[in-house]
C-alpha cells in the first residue's frame, strides 16, 4: 500500500513539473514573439527602399486551403501546411509575384496546401538565413498565426541557411530543390526515371547531412593504455554516424550512376536503330505543364497521361507518326522544364533529354496563356544549351491558343520568327503544325526512278517507309516508281533503274 501511495505522489510531482515547463515554454515562446516585434527597426543588410524593406510583402491569392470542412478533415491527414517566402533581388513586382505563385503551383503538386505567401526585398539573399534575422523573426509570427507546419524558399539554401532558418521559425523549411525533387520522385514511374531522381536526391543530400558529433559513435577507436574507460584498443570515437551515412550515399550513388549508365546504352541501340532506318525524329520540349503530353495525343494519338499538374510527365514516350504527304518520323515527349531547374536534376535527367540533341527538329511548346511565356522560353533554351543541343531546328508552339490574351500571341508570333499558334484542347492550328514539320523534316538527298519488280514488293513497302515518293505506276514489269531516297536505299534500288533513266 505504501508502494501504490509513493507511486502517485511520485506521478503528481512528474504531472506538477511537466506543466511548470510547458507555461515556462509559453512564456519563453511569447517573450520572443514580442522581442521580434520590436526588432523590426534594426539594420539588416544593404537598404534597398524603407518602403519595400519595412515589411515582408504579403502575396494576394496564393491561399490553397479548402473551405469545405468535410474535405479538411480528410484531406489535412496527408496534406502538409506551407507558407512560401521569396527574396525579390531583381526584375519588377509582378516577375516576384509569378516566381512565388510558380512557387505555389509547385506545392500544390507535391500535396501540400498552401496558407500564405511574402516576399522579402533584399539586394541579395542573406548568408545566415535567406531573409535576414529580423525578417525570420516575422516569418515565425505569420507561422504561428496561420498554423503551418512547413516553410518553403523560392531558392536553393545552402545547409547553414536551412538550419539557421529552421532555428527560428521552429518548423521544418524545404527549398525550391527540395520540393522540385520531391514531385518528381511521386511522378517517376519507369525503373530509369526512379534511378535518376534518386541520384538527385543523394547529391542534394550528401552536404545536408547533420550530425551531433560524438554522440552519434558507431565504434570506438584506438586509444592509450592511460585513457580511462573501455579496454584495450576501444579509446576514443572513431566512425561517426554522418561518416557512415555519407560512405553509404557515395556506394549508392555509384551504383545507381552505373545503372542509369546500362539503361542508356539500351535506349542509344535503340536511337542508332532509328538512324540506320533514316527515321526522322521530331523531340517535343517546353515548360512544365505547357502541354506537351496533349499535343503528342493529339498528333498521334498516342494515350499518354495528361494532367494539369507540374511535371506529370518525366519517362520519355516516343510514337511513330506520319505527316500529310504520308512520311513516317517518330515523336519524342520529354520531361517538362522549369525556372532555376536544379542542377542535379539537369545532371541526373541528361540522359533522357539527349531525345532533344539528337533530334532532327524540336517542337518548343509555350503555354500562351501564362502571363511570361518568354520567360519560359528563355528557361527552356538555357537548359537545352546546357545538354549540347544548340544547332537543333525549332519549331515555337504556341499552346493554349484558345485561352490565350490575343496581344500577347500577336507578340509571341511577331518576336518569334519561326512560331505557330495551336489548341491541343480543341485542334485549333494542328493541321498547319503538322505542314510545317513536313517541309522541316530532313528530306531524303537522291532523287531515283527505278522499275521495281512485282516480286520485291519489300522494296517498295521501304522506299514508302523511309523515302519520299513523288510518283508511282504500276506497268506489266512491275512498279515504276520515283522518288527520293537515301545512298544506302539507293545502292538497293540501283539493279532496277532503267538504262535511260
Amino acid at each position: 500500500m505504501t508502494s501504490s501511495s509513493s507511486f502517485s505522489q511520485d506521478a503528481q510531482r512528474l504531472s506538477e513539473q511537466s506543466r511548470t515547463e510547458s507555461l515556462r515554454a509559453d512564456a519563453l515562446m511569447e517573450e520572443d514573439v514580442a522581442w521580434s516585434h520590436e526588432i523590426d527597426g534594426e539594420r539588416d543588410g544593404d537598404q534597398l527602399d524603407r518602403a519595400d524593406r519595412a515589411a515582408l510583402r504579403r502575396v494576394a491569392g496564393l491561399s490553397t486551403e479548402l473551405q469545405d470542412v468535410t474535405e479538411v478533415e480528410y484531406r489535412q491527414l496527408r496534406l502538409e501546411r506551407v507558407v512560401l517566402v521569396g527574396v525579390w533581388t531583381t526584375g519588377t513586382v509582378q516577375d516576384a509575384d509569378n516566381s512565388l505563385a510558380e512557387l505555389a503551383a509547385l506545392a500544390e503538386t507535391a500535396g501540400a496546401v498552401v496558407l500564405d505567401g511574402v516576399i522579402q526585398r533584399r539586394d541579395k539573399p542573406d548568408p545566415a538565413t535567406y531573409i535576414g534575422s529580423g525578417k525570420a523573426e516575422e516569418l515565425r509570427d505569420i507561422v504561428l498565426e496561420t498554423g503551418a507546419d512547413t516553410v518553403v524558399c523560392d531558392g536553393e539554401l545552402s545547409p547553414g541557411q536551412l538550419i539557421h532558418l529552421e532555428d527560428v521559425v521552429k518548423v521544418k523549411v524545404v527549398d525550391r530543390t527540395a520540393l522540385i525533387l520531391d514531385i518528381f520522385a511521386q511522378h517517376a514511374k519507369s525503373r530509369e526515371g526512379k534511378a535518376q531522381v534518386s541520384l538527385a536526391q543523394m547529391q542534394y543530400m550528401l552536404p545536408r547531412l547533420r550530425g551531433w558529433g560524438q554522440s552519434l559513435s558507431r565504434q570506438m577507436g584506438g586509444g592509450g593504455s592511460g585513457s580511462s574507460g573501455g579496454g584495450m584498443a576501444t579509446r576514443g570515437p572513431g566512425e561517426t554516424k554522418i561518416e557512415t551515412d555519407r560512405r553509404r550515399i557515395r556506394e549508392k550513388m555509384a551504383k545507381l550512376r552505373r545503372e542509369i549508365a546500362d539503361m542508356k546504352t539500351g535506349r542509344d541501340i535503340k536511337r542508332q536503330e532509328r538512324r540506320r532506318n533514316r527515321v526522322p525524329s521530331v523531340a517535343i520540349a517546353g515548360y512544365t505543364n505547357a502541354g506537351k503530353s496533349s499535343l503528342l495525343n493529339r498528333l498521334t494519338g498516342a494515350g499518354v497521361l495528361v494532367e494539369n499538374a507540374l511535371f506529370a510527365t518525366l519517362d520519355p514516350t516516343v510514337r511513330r507518326a506520319e505527316t500529310p504527304s504520308g512520311r513516317l518520323y517518330t515523336l519524342a515527349d520529354t520531361v517538362g522544364f522549369v525556372r532555376h531547374l536544379p542542377h542535379h536534376l539537369v545532371e541526373a535527367f541528361r540522359s533522357t533529354m539527349e531525345e532533344v540533341g539528337d533530334a532532327d527538329l524540336v517542337l518548343h511548346v509555350v503555354d500562351g496563356s501564362h502571363p511570361a511565356p518568354e520567360e519560359q522560353l528563355a528557361a527552356v533554351r538555357e537548359v537545352i544549351r546546357d545538354v549540347g543541343a544548340v544547332n537543333v531546328p525549332e519549331i515555337v508552339v504556341v499552346n493554349k491558343a484558345d485561352a490565350a490574351d490575343p496581344l500577347v500571341l500577336q507578340r509571341l508570333l511577331r518576336v518569334e520568327k519561326h512560331a505557330i499558334a495551336v489548341s491541343a484542347r480543341t485542334g485549333q492550328g494542328l493541321d498547319e503544325l503538322l505542314a510545317l514539320i513536313d517541309a522541316e523534316l530532313p528530306r531524303p538527298e537522291v532523287e531515283i526512278q527505278a522499275l521495281v519488280p512485282y516480286t520485291r514488293g519489300e522494296l517498295v513497302s521501304r522506299i514508302h517507309a523511309d523515302g519520299e515518293v513523288l510518283s508511282e505506276e504500276h506497268t506489266p514489269e512491275g512498279t515504276l516508281l520515283k522518288a527520293r531516297v537515301h545512298e544506302e536505299l539507293a545502292g538497293l534500288l540501283a539493279p532496277f533503274v532503267p538504262a535511260a533513266a
